[in-house]
């Protein structure tokens, strides 16, 4: 983040799981004035909250900002868990619901959520199950993982040895199962401009364990059923494609997730869906280039202003 001084964090402790203690950590940023809307932004897989200026972005626009490191990511992993790992994505409906009923009660009772990648895919679910899903006003969703980035083949050959070996072993895994050139588009020790933690965000990823897999899986399948009451916005880049080596390619599109399958489930997810195109945006728009990124901004308060007016 730009600087940690702009941000409180607070841990949120949680019921014990599988692999004991258990807990979250919400930040909120010190610029919040209180009892006005309210955003909560969800990361990604293999991420965290370091993203300072977006925040600011939010406070400069008249909304309080507020950030969750999910059970075992970012601020939230502990020593005895596995970084990242799960059985089912609705074991992140605890502390969202906790987050959420915390902001409701401090804002003008108007919540917004703004989630990334897997951060997408969770609060989708969320908002057709989760229990305090009527007090979000709206969903905002950034690249969401919609669908695994394979082939048809690559895809089914996964997903049938994931769940016997899920099943067998819990932690069982495969290393290296992600390419590092994403993490490198971004690090400004390599190829892009922004500053986190490697502990908490490794450039070559973290392990992908079959369980994890079964539980995405699982958590794209109900999204087949989604009728998302409030309205959601769907941002994407304008362009994906799959790279294993970092190139010039990685600086203006998605080369985590395949935007046609964010388009197609996107549209899908409610009634009142809108889909959002950022010309060469990367897959985390927001740490896209400067030019781009402020595009991605301007665009998504636009629509957020809108819901306003129509009010």
């Amino acid at each position: 983040m730009d600087s940690y001084n702009e941000y409180t964090s607070q841990t949120i402790t949680l019921k014990p799981d599988y692999e004991g203690e258990v807990t979250a950590t919400l930040i909120s940023s010190n610029a919040n004035a209180g009892n006005r809307k309210s955003v909560l932004y969800v990361h990604g897989f293999i991420d965290y909250f370091f993203h300072g200026h977006m925040g600011k972005e939010f406070n400069a626009n008249e909304f309080d900002f507020y950030a969750l490191d999910l059970r075992k990511y970012g601020r939230s992993l502990m020593e005895h868990q596995h970084p990242n790992y799960c059985k089912s994505i609705e074991e992140y409906y605890e502390e969202l619901t906790l987050a959420i009923r915390q902001i409701h009660e401090t804002s003008n009772g108007e919540v917004i959520l703004l989630a990334h990648s897997t951060g997408g895919l969770i609060t989708s679910n969320y908002m057709n199950y989760g229990e305090e899903k009527d007090l979000v006003k709206a969903l905002v969703l950034n690249s969401p993982f919609f669908d695994f980035n394979m082939s048809a083949i690559e895809k089914a050959a996964a997903l049938t040895v994931s769940k016997p070996i899920g099943g067998l072993f819990k932690y069982s895994k495969i290393e290296g199962a992600l390419s590092p050139a994403y993490a490198e588009s971004i690090h400004k020790d390599y190829y892009g401009e922004w500053s986190f933690n490697l502990d908490w965000k490794p450039i070559e990823g973290f392990p992908t364990y079959f369980k994890w897999i079964g539980a995405i899986r699982k958590g794209h399948k109900n999204l087949k059923k989604s009728d998302i009451k409030s309205p959601v916005l769907v941002m994407h880049s304008s362009s994906s494609e799959r790279i294993s080596k970092y190139s010039e390619k990685a600086t203006h599109q998605d080369i985590v997730l395949d935007i046609e399958d964010i388009k197609r489930v996107g549209e899908k997810l409610g009634s009142q869906v809108t889909l959002l195109e950022i010309e060469d945006g990367l897959h985390d728009l927001f740490l896209s280039k400067e030019p781009v990124r402020n595009k991605a901004f301007q665009e998504m308060f636009d629509w957020l202003n809108k819901l306003e007016s129509s009010e």
